[in-house]
């Protein structure tokens, strides 16, 4: 049995365990490239193991449940919201790394902040804030932004650069620098996809038997069986390899899916909210820009540094879909009163 007392602290054993069991290039916790600012390390977790519990207790993860993912304001307990499916692609992505004997934790660190900076009512309000913002906006960079300026009164999180760095690359036409970021943003596509399927389905919208054929001879008809088929055949295509990979066969059906999902829900379910979601975050931005004394006490401090644009944005893409509402209503909504007399 190993001798556990031949390490100063539990951390030092972690560590040693991943120089036995982890893959040449996975990305060992002791060769991280460090954080922005350098702190004492904790005894009992690895910094990636760190990074994930900030992420976790952080005020930017506990909005994602109530921003939209892809139906608006659905009537049901089972849609699937921006955190259900930042866990969605959290599993996902463990079940990758674990395979592959990657590094777990760096991970599932990446994938449970790689949607922080994500506006209300999902794509839609990011395209929205796009056309507004000087410079564009793009929730992988705005999320990246969350945890090193806007979380913590400004201080952030002080994630690893390894962390940061899959957040940012997160998108399929990033390039991450860890294979366990490359296998977060994997993750994250076989998750909106299958699990939007599943709303799809379930808001009437789309039938089992609407999904392209060819594709789900290739992935499976149910959803579980279609992400153990990705997740086997990255395993298949990536062991051993100094990459995350898919087969072509297996991209191939993946971007049939995701092509179908666009013409026949992504669209559709875009175009129910596009309208009401334009108007409020277009006038808010307005306001807020001619505004700014307005804005919450904790973004005041960013104006001469970022400008009233960008930290405009920084607030609307912050709001919940509920809060945003409140903000619009309780701006531009007159609300009713009474006077003494008048109603009795």
């Amino acid at each position: 049995m190993e001798n556990f007392t031949e390490y100063a602290c539990v951390r030092d054993r972690i560590c040693a365990q991943e120089e036995k069991f982890f893959s040449p290039y996975a990305m060992r916790s002791a060769d991280t490239k460090g954080r922005s600012r350098e702190e004492k390390r904790c005894d009992f977790r690895t910094d990636f193991q760190r990074d994930r519990d900030r992420i976790i207790y952080s005020n930017s993860f506990k909005r994602l449940k109530n921003k939209t993912q892809v139906f608006f304001a659905p009537e049901g307990d089972h849609y699937i919201t921006r955190l259900t499916h930042t866990l969605d692609v959290s599993q996902i992505a463990r079940s990758i790394a674990r395979s592959l004997a990657l590094n777990e934790d760096l991970a599932e660190a990446i994938a449970l902040g790689h949607d922080l900076g994500h506006t209300p009512f999902g794509h839609v309000g990011e395209r929205v804030l796009a056309k507004l913002a000087e410079g564009g906006f793009f929730h992988n960079e705005q999320s990246v932004r969350v945890v090193e300026c806007i979380e913590k009164d400004g201080r952030g999180l002080n994630l690893t650069f390894e962390v940061k760095d899959g957040i940012l690359q997160h998108k399929s036409s990033g390039k991450p620098c860890t294979l366990e970021g490359q296998a977060v943003s994997l993750a994250d596509r076989i998750a909106y996809i299958n699990h939007d399927i599943e709303d799809a389905i379930r808001a009437g919208i789309l039938k089992e038997s609407d999904l392209p054929k060819k594709a789900v001879a290739v992935l499976g008809k149910q959803t579980k069986t279609r992400i153990n088929t990705a997740i086997t055949d990255i395993y298949r295509s990536s062991f051993g390899k100094p990459c995350v990979q898919m087969s072509e066969e297996m991209q191939e059906a993946i971007s049939t899916l995701r092509s179908f999902m666009f013409e026949r829900v992504y669209e559709l379910a875009n175009k129910s909210i596009q309208e009401r979601s334009e108007r409020m975050l277009t006038q808010m931005f307005v306001y807020f820009t001619s505004h700014v004394d307005k804005l919450p006490k904790g973004y005041l401090r960013l104006l001469e540094r970022d400008g009233k644009e960008r930290v405009v944005c920084d607030y609307l893409s912050g709001m919940t879909d509920r809060y945003a509402i409140g903000v619009f209503e309780n701006l531009f909504i007159p609300s009713t009163f009474s006077i003494g007399g008048m109603n009795s």
